[in-house]
């Protein structure tokens, strides 16, 4: 019996030892790409690692903390604060112009009907208001947690951030049109991501955060019907196309949803690419990456964790700069979901 217990706990301590490795590898790998792909990355816009290092010092633990709790209890959160901080910095950049309560905001359009975690923003801001008041951004505590949530399941972050964005004021349902759609073909999803200043490789690795969350069955039922028929999308595997069409009924009930991951869509992994070569994609712009050879071959590449992994980190920190407001441009923000006096 001892040596069972033992053993079992031999076992534990591996799988804490695992993750932790597996972390690692990522940052190390990362930071290799990172010299390796310098060009890519472009200009500092005016960010830093520990904008906030002497006006907020506590910053990266408040955020951590209180988002690694609503994961823990609510594991869904993650897939939105992640989709969050991509539909903010698609539409006018990294401004936190998504989370703004006013008439016909970015919110209230169509393809934000489905992302949330707005209240996890709001316990943050809360906090820090009390902790540091006027200091933090909006934008940055959505690009942070957006961090935060991911990386929960590893108990170590899988990126850094940097921090010094300013919040905008000017919030539009009318703008959301820069989102790519997820009815898009390759050539339309790349030009979505080149119009926000990314290439390729940042498509596809940023593509990865479809292992997680969810998207509207209205995103996904033109894939399996036209009007009252059956009509399944020939890119579409036809036995995952019976799991959506049992998810997503003809017709679907409203603000219905179903799983981007099909296999594990609560764990960050890089099975969307092993389900991408299956034709298990969920969406057709996920299938649309197979139609591209370039884009095909990188899909094969980030079936490898590390890869996807660091891939991943590298392209978030570049789409955390997109037309971020710094220095006396935008405002700090008070309130999240106001715009301040």
């Amino acid at each position: 019996m001892r040596s069972q217990r033992q053993a079992t706990a031999g076992r534990g301590r591996w799988r804490v030892g695992a993750t932790a490795w597996w972390c690692w590898a990522a940052v190390v790998l990362g930071h290799l790409l990172s010299c390796a792909r310098a060009g890519l990355l472009e200009t500092n816009p005016g960010l830093a690692y520990n904008f906030y290092a002497k006006t907020c010092p506590n910053l990266d633990s408040i955020v951590r903390t209180i988002t690694w709790q609503q994961v823990a209890a609510n594991p869904a959160l993650a897939g939105r604060l992640l989709r969050l901080h991509f539909h903010d910095c698609f539409v006018n950049g990294c401004d936190a112009s998504i989370l703004l309560d006013v008439a016909q905001s970015e919110k209230t359009a169509g393809p934000n009907l489905s992302v949330g975690g707005y209240e996890v923003i709001d316990a943050i801001k809360t906090q820090l208001e009390q902790t540091c008041p006027g200091v933090v951004s909006c934008a940055d505590i959505v690009a942070l947690a957006a961090r935060d949530a991911v990386s929960y399941q590893f108990k170590a972050s899988l990126w850094q951030v940097e921090t010094g964005r300013r919040d905008g004021t000017v919030s539009l349902a009318s703008n959301t049109g820069a989102l790519p759609s997820p009815f898009a073909g390759f050539n339309g999803l790349l030009t979505s991501f080149s119009n926000r200043g990314l290439n390729l490789t940042d498509l596809v690795a940023l593509s990865g955060a479809h292992t997680i969350g969810v998207a509207s069955c209205s995103s996904v039922t033109p894939r399996l019907y036209q009007g009252n028929a059956t009509a399944v999308d020939p890119l579409l595997n036809a036995a995952y196309a019976k799991t959506l069409m049992n998810t997503c009924p003809n017709p679907s009930p409203a603000g219905s949803t179903v799983n981007l991951d099909g296999g594990t869509p609560v764990k960050f992994d890089s099975s969307y690419f092993v389900n991408l070569q299956k034709n298990q994609g969920t969406l057709a712009s996920d299938a649309a990456l197979m139609q591209n050879a370039a884009a095909a071959q990188m899909v094969q590449d980030l079936t490898n964790p590390i890869k996807f992994y660091a891939a991943f980190s590298m392209s978030m920190k570049k789409m955390g700069r997109v037309d971020v407001l710094t220095g006396t441009k935008g405002q700090i923000r008070k309130q999240c979901r106001q715009v301040g006096s």
